[in-house]
């Protein structure tokens, strides 16, 4: 079960200590061994519950591992040279279904591979087209997919045998996929988007295409699900007719569905993501405070909360019961942890980590965690994000201010290479929740839609003006960084408040709103029109938003960094910001790695990265 925030926004990487290395070569070599600091993710039981597969870098790019679930040595599943970027374990465990992202782009492929490694056969027809891997279904009989193999504007649920003979579900227009099928193999849970920001699940027959409206709503609305085991009632993350996303559900039935119902809501928090257990009896919900992560047990016949887990981190994520229901699988990371996989037994409350990522010349005790900070927009509205002091400073100093990507994305005190590394070079780091985040409500997330963007570009400055005057950041020592639409504020910040950066970072961001709608993936255009505009009514108000409009105005050096690959943000934006800097002699650079799509998955290229970035601002700033 995912959110489809997870499909279009991208996070960071990892790192380090300072005391240890004292020369400028040692400290470049710290930087290097922070970006290969390693991870290990979305766990899933084998269907007898003693092995448990996941996702891990060790073998230097997302790969498929297996490892018992008492303990031992993992082993690699997947040969690919190519990122996997998702798995699903056949219900008779004979098969894995993989996808795998070709160069790190979005035309993601399917293959089946037996778990000792063995039998590896594509079941997609490969070329351009994207397909996205959802689970099988429980007769083995299939695998659920969203793919645009029908049309580039829609990403349509499809079911493919295990010899790839395709069969669609359900046409959509942008994104639609399966959050999850009955037992019986009849049914699916359909979640298709509206728009960023509004989805609605549906009901629908695997057999006739039959389709049953589960979330009726107006307006921003944003809901997931996951079947009970009779198939007939789904349990839901809802927001719908309140501000914070709750635990709920609804029933189905012959007429239709019925009115959802809350079972657990939190005034301080909002639901990120919860999972069922087989038997029906317990969920485990996962609450998002104020970027922190909570933990609770859901007893699904009284309907009261069981029990409240302490964390071994602050965030978490890839819930996963046994198939017993006596353990629950987790991946756990923070400011100062990699992230790695924890089980948790129900009975004990008790937590154990299951793998160990390495982290090589690293002494994670001496990383640097971070602190809410919480200050004011123009318009009185609050905004808050996570400062991460760089050691031994006293008094203002430099300060790179990170925008996350999304724009739906939310600032977390996650684990993060290139902030510990710029933190080892006298650098602070503070990672901004500006209007527009999620993670703060409904309300909150809808504050930037449309022509309300200027006022999440003016955050900008409210933000630096809140460092400077707070006695943080030293005037004329800020730096601007950000990735994807991250980046679309870095570029809008040096352009609208060009005296007030020394220097800016641009990882695969948006410049030029024409551009992007014009040679982005057409579903992704179909889903953007409410969060950006509508470029065939709006494009006036596109052009005014776009920063290449006013790149004549920038003056702090830039660096752009972009995948070659990049069908999301796709390359011609980096294009025009670099030509336009060159041709004014604004100090710039360009680095364009040609085996990446949006975002860096290989270790190599994380490394090269963090350290370009961090001689940026070390040159520019200090």
């Amino acid at each position: 079960m995912k959110r489809f925030a997870a499909i279009l926004a991208l996070s960071a990487v990892a790192l380090i200590p300072t005391e240890t290395f004292a020369q400028p070569e040692d400290i470049s070599r710290l930087v290097e061994l922070m970006a290969r600091v390693g991870s290990a993710s979305s766990p899933e039981f084998s269907p007898d519950g003693k092995q448990i597969a996941f996702q891990a870098t060790l073998s230097g790019l997302p790969q498929v591992w297996i490892m018992p679930v008492a303990g031992g040595f993992p082993r690699l599943v997947t040969p690919f040279e190519e990122p996997v970027g998702g798995f699903a374990w056949s219900p008779d465990g004979d098969w894995l279904a993989v996808s795998v992202a070709p160069g790190g782009g979005l035309n993601s492929q399917v293959y089946l591979i037996r778990p000792d490694g063995t039998g590896a056969r594509r079941i997609t027809d490969g070329g351009k087209e994207n397909n996205w891997l959802g689970g099988w279904l429980e007769d083995g009989s299939g695998v659920t997919i969203a793919s645009n193999r029908r049309t580039p504007e829609s990403m349509d649920v499809w079911i493919l045998d295990p010899n790839g003979k395709p069969r669609l579900v359900a046409s959509n227009k942008g994104i639609g996929t399966l959050s999850d099928t009955t037992r019986d193999s009849r049914g699916g849970l359909l979640n298709r988007m509206v728009s960023r920001g509004s989805n609605d699940l549906y009901y629908v027959s695997l057999e006739s295409g039959a389709e049953i409206l589960l979330t009726p709503h107006q307006g921003p609305g944003e809901f997931d699900g996951e079947f009970a085991p009779d198939g007939k009632t789904v349990y839901l993350l809802s927001n719908l007719d309140r501000d914070r996303a709750a635990f709920g559900m609804v029933s189905i039935t012959e007429k239709g569905a019925g009115p959802i119902r809350v079972l657990a809501a939190r005034d301080d928090a909002e639901l990120d993501s919860f999972r069922v257990n087989r038997q029906g009896t317990m969920a485990a919900l996962l609450w998002n405070v104020e970027g922190r992560h909570e933990l609770s047990l859901f007893d699904l016949s009284t309907a009261r909360v069981k029990s409240t887990p302490k964390l071994p981190a602050e965030l978490a994520g890839g819930l996963e019961f046994s198939p017993d229901g006596k353990l629950v699988a987790f991946s756990a990371t923070g400011a100062a942890s990699p992230t790695d996989i924890w089980l948790l037994d129900i009975e004990s409350g008790k937590s154990r980590q299951l793998t160990f990522s390495p982290h090589a010349g690293i002494d994670l005790g001496k990383l640097v965690k971070p602190e809410v900070v919480r200050y004011v927009a123009h318009d009185g509205l609050s905004l808050s994000g996570w400062l991460y002091h760089a050691p031994g400073v006293t008094g203002p100093g430099p300060v790179v201010i990170n925008f996350h990507g999304g724009p739906e994305g939310q600032e977390r005190p996650s684990f993060n290479s290139t902030y510990q590394a710029l933190l080892a070079k006298g650098i602070s780091v503070f990672g901004t929740n500006v209007r527009g985040s999620s993670g703060f409500g409904k309300s909150f997330v809808n504050l930037d839609n449309g022509a309300l963007r200027v006022n999440s570009v003016r955050d900008i400055k409210a933000t630096a003006d809140h460092l400077i005057a707070s006695g943080i950041a030293q005037k004329g020592k800020i730096g601007i960084m950000g990735g994807s639409y991250g980046g679309y504020m870095v570029m809008a910040g040096l352009a609208e408040y060009p005296e007030l950066f020394a220097a800016g970072a641009n990882l695969f961001g948006v410049v030029n709103f024409e551009t992007f709608f014009k040679h982005t993936e057409p579903w992704m255009a179909a889903i953007s029109t409410v969060e950006y505009g509508d470029p065939a009514t709006e494009a006036a108000m596109l052009r005014d938003l776009s920063p290449i409009h006013k790149v004549n105005r920038v003056i702090a050096p830039t660096i752009v960094l972009h995948g070659a690959n990049d069908t999301n943000v796709p390359v011609v934006e980096a294009e025009q910001v670099v030509e336009s800097l060159r041709s004014r002699n604004v100090p710039v650079e360009y680095v364009l790695f040609p085996d990446e799509g949006h975002g860096w998955r290989k270790t190599t290229n994380r490394i090269r990265s963090t350290v370009e970035i961090v001689n940026w601002f070390e040159k520019h700033l200090k």
